[in-house]
């Protein structure tokens, strides 16, 4: 996979997308300069992935038991390449091919905080997980949210993309797992990607935690290209909302219970707030629903369950954040 320089392992989650991943598979086999190490989890256990993995020579192949999602997937893969030992940890879904000097224009990001960490710095003082910005298939900017509200318990709608656009870096206080970049002394700080949330807000809470602990930035490096299509409602001149699932509608709502605890947690929740934060997010789930083709008695079903078990979550006494029920493992003897 090329030169081993700097020390960044490519964590990557699929489940029955082998197009897609092949795709991924090879623009990182034609990088000049190459990560260290591939990660592949695999949430279907497929036997045309595990040979995938061999033709593409990668280092670490998981395949799961069972589907955990891009959150359960996420968590077991940053868990074998902390233990792996690697210095960073590229996230990356298996829907989008790395673009070409991806990693020598990471490496200049990177080498400052190397540099301070290894005399010593903490990790409060330096950047330990960067975004860096990337492209939809048809290679135009890719909108995302680089700020979360804390409040309301969502991402700020008006921080859009391209208003970093014109700064090498913004200060943000979430991240994405398509793309996030994390120092393995941050993940030591928070722990595993919590894998209950199974699909969707896991990153933007992961990021959060991160943003107590270290510092981040959103950077104006494109390292990355969507490679699927989706199909969407444009919203505005920039927003457009994707077409979601049932399965997705749920998760939408039922997250909003973790997220709340983690709020809570780091003191940073607002009852208030978050209930208008969570008008907004069914208002938006609402929309999709009724302007897309999925069936609106189903969808509602799912969106009311999702709600409801979100309060459950809020209630449970036992909850606790996912570090500590799942410590890291031993790592390989990295610094």
């Amino acid at each position: 996979m090329g030169d081993h320089a700097p020390d960044i392992a490519i964590v990557i989650t699929t489940y029955r997308r082998p197009e897609l991943l092949r795709e991924l598979l090879q623009s990182i086999r034609a990088l000049e300069v190459g990560p260290a190490a591939v990660v592949l989890v695999d949430n279907d256990a497929s036997p045309e992935i595990e040979e995938m993995a061999r033709e593409f020579a990668v280092e670490r192949y998981i395949p799961m038991p069972e589907n955990t999602g891009g959150a359960g997937g996420f968590s077991r893969g940053v868990e074998e390449a902390y233990a792996m030992g690697h210095a960073w940890l590229w996230l990356m879904d298996d829907d989008v091919r790395v673009l070409p000097g991806a990693i020598d224009a990471l490496a200049e990001r990177i080498r400052p905080t190397d540099a301070a960490l290894a005399e010593g710095a903490p990790i409060s003082d330096v950047v330990c997980a960067f975004q860096p910005f990337r492209r939809n298939y048809d290679g135009s900017f890719f909108y995302w949210q680089y700020r979360f509200l804390t409040g309301f318990g969502m991402q700020d709608p008006l921080a859009s993309a391209k208003r970093a656009l014109s700064q090498p870096s913004t200060p943000m206080n979430c991240l994405c797992f398509e793309g996030g970049l994390v120092h393995r002394r941050a993940v030591e700080a928070v722990g595993l990607p919590d894998a209950r949330f199974f699909i969707y807000a896991d990153d933007a809470i992961y990021g959060y935690v991160l943003s107590k602990f270290t510092q981040m930035r959103f950077v104006a490096d494109y390292a990355l290209a969507r490679t699927r299509t989706l199909e969407n409602l444009r919203v505005g001149r920039t927003r457009k909302l994707n077409t979601a699932s049932d399965m997705s509608r749920y998760h939408i709502m039922r997250n909003r219970g973790h997220m709340a605890r983690y709020l809570a947690h780091y003191g940073d929740y607002n009852p208030v707030l978050f209930k208008l934060g969570t008008a907004y997010t069914l208002a938006k789930e609402l929309i999709r629903l009724f302007v897309g083709e999925s069936d609106k008695r189903t969808g509602l079903a799912a969106l009311r369950r999702g709600m409801r078990d979100a309060r459950t979550i809020k209630r449970d006494s036992a909850w606790q954040p996912y570090s500590e029920a799942h410590p890291l493992p031993s790592p390989a003897g990295h610094p």
